[in-house]
C-alpha cells in the first residue's frame, strides 16, 4: 500500500515539475517573440515603407543626357534607395500584359510617356521630406509630372504610431502575465510539501536552510523551461529569416545573442523571486493553517 502511494506522489511530483517547466517555458517563449517582434518592429515598418514607388514621367522633349544625369543624381542622394527607368515601350509592353490586349496597335500610336520608378529609404518616408522631395524633382522643366500614394504615406505613418503603441503594451501585459504564471506555478509545487516544510522548522531548521533546495530545484527547472523557450524562438527566428529574406532578420547577431541572453535571465529572476516568497508565506503559516 505504501509502495502505491510513494509511486502516486512521485507521479504528482513529476507532474508538477513538469507544469512548472512548461509555464515558464511557454511564457518565456512568448515574452521572447515579442521581443524579437520589438527588436525587428523598425526593420518591418522600414521595409513597407520603402515599397512606396514615386513614378517620374518625363516629357517626350526630354533629351537623353537630361535623363541619364537625373538618374545619375537620384542613385547618388542619400533618399533613394533606387532607381528603375521605364521606356515608354516597356510600359507599353506591361500595360498591354496587364489588359490583355494590344492597346498601342489599336490606338496606333503610344500614348504612355518614359518614367523612372523611385523607391526612397524609409527615413525619407514622410509627407514633408517627401514633398520637397517631389517639388525639387518637378522643377526641372524636362519633367512632366511625379506620381505617388500620398494619403497611403499619412496612413501608413500613422498606423506605425499606433501599432508602436500596442506592441509596447502587449509586452507590458505578456510580462506581468509571465510573473503571475510562473508565480503560482511554484506555489502550488511549493504548497504541496508544506507539511515538509513545517516538519523541518519544528525540528529547528532554519528558515535559509529550508529555503535553498526549493530555490536550487526551481532554478534548474527555470534552466530547463529558459532552454526549451529559446530553442523555440530559434526555430521561430530561422523560419522567419528564411520567408521574409529581405528583412535580414539574422544581420544583427549581437542584438539577437543580448534579447536571448535577456530572456533567459529573466526566467531565472521571476522564478528565484517567486520561489523566495512562496517559500517565505509557507514559513510564516500556522500548524492549523496548513490544511486551508
Amino acid at each position: 500500500m505504501a509502495s502505491k502511494f510513494e509511486k502516486y506522489q512521485k507521479r504528482r511530483l513529476i507532474s508538477s515539475y513538469f507544469s512548472v517547466v512548461l509555464s515558464i517555458g511557454l511564457v518565456l517563449f512568448l515574452v521572447g517573440l515579442l521581443g524579437l517582434l520589438v527588436l525587428n518592429s523598425k526593420k518591418v515598418t522600414d521595409h513597407f515603407k520603402e515599397q512606396i514607388t514615386l513614378t517620374i514621367f518625363l516629357k517626350d522633349s526630354a533629351k537623353e543626357v537630361e535623363t541619364t544625369q537625373l538618374s545619375k543624381k537620384l542613385k547618388l542622394s542619400e533618399a533613394v534607395k533606387n532607381v528603375t527607368y521605364v521606356s515608354k515601350e516597356e510600359a507599353a509592353e506591361i500595360h498591354s500584359k496587364d489588359i490583355g490586349e494590344d492597346f498601342v496597335a489599336f490606338l496606333g500610336t503610344n500614348p504612355l510617356q518614359n518614367s523612372m520608378d523611385v523607391h526612397l529609404n524609409a527615413d525619407f518616408v514622410s509627407e514633408t521630406k517627401i514633398d520637397d522631395f517631389v517639388n525639387d524633382i518637378t522643377s526641372k522643366n524636362f519633367v512632366d509630372e511625379v506620381v505617388y500614394d500620398k494619403p497611403l504615406i499619412g496612413l501608413l505613418n500613422d498606423n506605425i504610431k499606433k501599432i508602436s503603441v500596442w506592441v509596447l503594451a502587449i509586452c507590458g501585459v505578456f510580462t506581468l502575465i509571465a510573473v503571475l504564471l510562473i508565480n503560482n506555478s511554484i506555489r502550488l509545487t511549493i504548497y504541496a510539501k508544506r507539511f515538509t516544510i513545517k516538519t523541518m522548522q519544528m525540528v529547528g531548521a532554519t528558515k535559509s536552510f529550508i529555503r535553498k533546495p526549493f530555490i536550487f530545484l526551481n532554478l534548474k527547472l527555470g534552466v530547463i523551461g529558459g532552454i526549451l523557450a529559446l530553442a523555440g524562438m530559434a526555430v521561430v527566428l530561422f523560419y522567419l529569416n528564411k520567408t521574409f529574406i529581405d528583412l535580414e532578420l539574422l544581420k544583427d547577431q549581437l542584438t539577437i545573442g543580448l534579447l536571448f541572453i535577456g530572456v533567459f535571465l529573466l526566467g531565472l529572476l521571476i522564478t528565484l523571486i517567486s520561489t523566495y516568497f512562496a517559500a517565505q508565506r509557507f514559513l510564516g503559516l500556522q500548524t492549523d493553517e496548513l490544511y486551508y
